[in-house]
């Protein structure tokens, strides 16, 4: 698993935070220095603190369970979908519904009726219906798939959550709070790193600083779901009985 280098940070930006007047006194430890009234974040820090995420993400991952992405401002929504994508993990990119998690049972309720409509316009059984009612079955479909198509298959609630931006991103974080899910995230020095239990110290508002940290989640990630393959394929098969 290839580790971004300080050069690699360096050169995304992600030591680059907000202006000193927004800044939060709890990223103190995560700061260097400020430079021209903006704070530049410690990338020493930052690589230490990814490293952390990485082995315990990995472990989740290796374990079976499923770890959520969640960004879902514009300059994160691509780089992060396509990363849980890669690994087949669940998603939030458009918008985040308040009880997303802590209302699981209607989300999935919304997943199944997306689900059922998309069955109606696959297997034919939409036909008998007249132009306006496909046309209003297409929309609604097009609006759940938008903010759910993410989740679409996700049958229990995650045991980790990845966020870009725990700021913007509050109502998710409260919502893991409430349901002890495990957090990771990005974190700007805007943002109170106590807020969750994996802090990776970085520039959550530049695409470069976001990808070049998702991309060393992902490849975590994937080595944990290797790692769980071999497993089970090196795992003696159960003896039949005579």
């Amino acid at each position: 698993m290839s580790k971004p280098e300080y050069k690699d940070l360096l050169d995304a930006g992600t030591h680059f935070g907000h202006m000193k007047k927004k800044w939060n006194p709890k990223m103190k430890p995560y700061i260097f220095m400020e430079r021209k009234g903006i704070h530049i974040i410690d990338l020493n820090r930052t690589i230490e603190c990814m490293e952390k995420a990485t082995t315990a993400m990995k472990q989740i991952a290796k374990s079976g369970r499923k770890i959520m992405f969640v960004a879902t401002k514009k300059q994160a929504r691509d780089i992060v979908r396509e990363a849980a994508e890669s690994v087949n993990m669940p998603y939030v990119t458009d918008r985040w519904l308040g009880g997303m998690m802590t209302n699981f049972a209607t989300i999935r309720r919304s997943v199944k009726k997306m689900n059922n409509i998309d069955k109606m316009l696959e297997d034919g059984s939409a036909t008998s219906l007249t132009k306006k009612e496909k046309l209003t079955l297409t929309r609604e479909k097009a609006k759940l798939d938008k903010v759910l198509s993410g989740i679409a298959r996700l049958n229990r609630i995650p045991a980790a959550m990845f966020i870009v931006d725990i700021t913007h991103e509050h109502i998710a974080i409260k919502e893991a709070h409430k349901l002890n899910i495990r957090t990771f995230a990005m974190v700007d020095t805007n943002s109170d790193p106590n807020q969750v239990d994996f802090p990776i110290p970085a520039n959550d508002d530049a695409s470069k600083s976001i990808k070049v940290i998702t991309d060393y989640v992902v490849e975590s990630i994937k080595e944990g779901l290797s790692e769980r393959k071999k497993m089970k394929e090196e795992a003696p098969a159960p003896a039949t009985a005579k």
